[in-house]
Parts: structure tokens; sequence; C-alpha cells
């Protein structure tokens, strides 16, 4: 999934990730070799998360997905990074309409016509992660859940955009901000991006709202970094639910959140959970 969670307030749970080592501290700078094993990694999330947007549809329960996702991210030779990572259950974290983050698959969730359906996941493959979210209007949503649905996915590419070597968090926050700003819908605080590599959960924190609380990290070629902006239609603030992992917008309005694995070049980025 994502996330350093409540980073700006007390400690909570972060993304779901298998205790296999002790996290390491400060940022990494990936080797070549490193690179491409996370190519693999990010390529098998993404494959997965396609092939979810691919077969998704109403009368599945978030367990169905869940399930398959587990089997395609084995089928691969990786296994899931979010199962059993702090007692999370699942293999992906799938949540509905005003759950934010962090949703726990259940069979007796059932997904419905007009949805707003949140899937993240991650795949561990050669001591690497990778990790990525797509939201999917199922069949057809209303208009205002369309445009926060395309205006997630525009703001993670506006920040995505200000990536390369020599540039800072604060350029990609500023671009996600005033995106989402500008089309009327909030940026949820509570939870943010983060590097990823040997660890689901890395430094820096990449947030995507304009802050001095947190590092304002010059980027290096060799980084690699979850960009992940999480909106909601209404109020930017959220709870969380008494199975301690769910996580809703406090005025049940809609949320929607994309996220990429990117690697930072000197000239640039590439995305390495492409799903084109």
């Amino acid at each position: 999934m994502k996330i350093f969670s409540n980073i700006l307030a007390a400690p909570a749970k972060p993304k779901p990730r298998p205790v296999k080592k002790q996290q390491r501290r400060g940022i990494e700078i990936k080797s070549e070799r490193e690179i491409e094993i996370m190519r693999q990694s990010c390529k098998i999330v993404a494959t997965v998360l396609k092939e979810i947007s691919q077969i998704v549809k109403p009368g599945m329960t978030t367990a169905d997905l869940d399930a398959y996702a587990e089997k395609r991210i084995r089928e691969m030779g990786a296994t899931p990074s979010f199962k059993g990572y702090h007692g999370f259950p699942g293999s992906i974290c799938a949540s509905i309409n005003n759950e934010v983050v962090h949703g726990i698959p259940n069979k007796k969730k059932v997904i419905r016509v007009g949805d707003v359906l949140k899937v993240d996941t991650g795949a561990y493959y050669q001591e690497f992660h990778g990790d990525s979210c797509i939201t999917i209007g199922v069949v057809e949503v209303a208009p205002e859940a369309a445009k926060l649905i395309r205006v997630a996915e525009e703001a993670m590419y506006k920040g995505i955009e200000q990536v390369k070597a020599g540039a800072y968090l604060l350029d990609i926050a500023g671009a996600i901000q005033d995106h989402v700003e500008a089309n009327g819908f909030s940026v949820v605080e509570e939870f943010t991006g983060h590097g990823v590599g040997r660890n689901l959960h890395e430094e820096p924190a990449v947030f995507n709202f304009r802050t001095k609380n947190l590092p304002n990290v010059k980027l290096r070629a060799g980084m690699t970094l979850a960009i992940e902006p999480i909106l909601n239609a209404g109020s930017r603030f959220t709870k969380i639910l008494s199975d301690r992992w769910t996580a809703v917008t406090v005025d049940n309005s809609l949320s929607a959140q994309f996220e990429h694995t990117v690697l930072v070049t000197n000239t640039g980025y590439k995305i390495l959970t492409d799903r084109s």
C-alpha cells in the first residue's frame, strides 16, 4: 500500500510488509543490479493490478481480489509484501468509497456498481519490493466520483513529472497539492508516500502537501520512491475504524488514490510500476 501513517502526529501503523529483515536506516541509493531486481518486482505488481482492473466486476468480493492477487504474485516467483505485516491478513489493501486506505479484504464486502475501489499491493522478489495502487470506478460511477478518480491519477503524474536528480520533495508535493486543490478536492495529510526497496517503507517520507514539518530531501539518482497522493472529495481528515487498520473519511466523502514506484535518474525518472 503505502505509507507512513499519521506521520505528523503520534506514530501509527505503516503499510503492510513482511518482516524479513531489520529495517535499515537512512536513504538508500540503489545499484544497477538492485534496480534491475526492482524492475522485476515492480513488473509483477503492475501486472497484478492491470489484471485486477480487467477482471473486477459487481458481485465479486474484496476477498476474491485478494485471493487472485496472492495467487498471481506467487505464480510469478514473488511473495506478497503486505501479508502478515504487523498482522495484516491480506495480500492487497482494498478500500471502497469513503475508505481511504488499508481496507482489509473481506468475503462479506461485495463490490457494487458505482463503487470507487482502491486496490494497493506489493510484491517481494529477490529481497526487493515493488509497490503500487490504482483506483477503479466500478462499471459506471457518478460524475463527481469520476472526476475525483481522474484528478487523483493526474496529481500523481504531476508529482512524478517533478522527479529528477537535484529536485526536492517539496517540488513533488507542491505540484500534487496545487492540482488537487485547483480541482476542488483535498489532500490527505495523515498518510504519505515513502522510499521503497529492500524494505517496503524506507526513508524519505514522500509527502503530497507543502510542509515544514518533514525533511525537504534533495533527490539523487538511484533513489526509488513510492509517490502516492490520496484525495478526498470533502474534508482531508480521516479516522481509523475499530479493526485498527481501515482509515475512512470523517465526513463520509469519497476518497481516491494512485501510486507508482519511481526511480530517480540524472535526467528525470523511470516509472518502474508502469502498467502500460
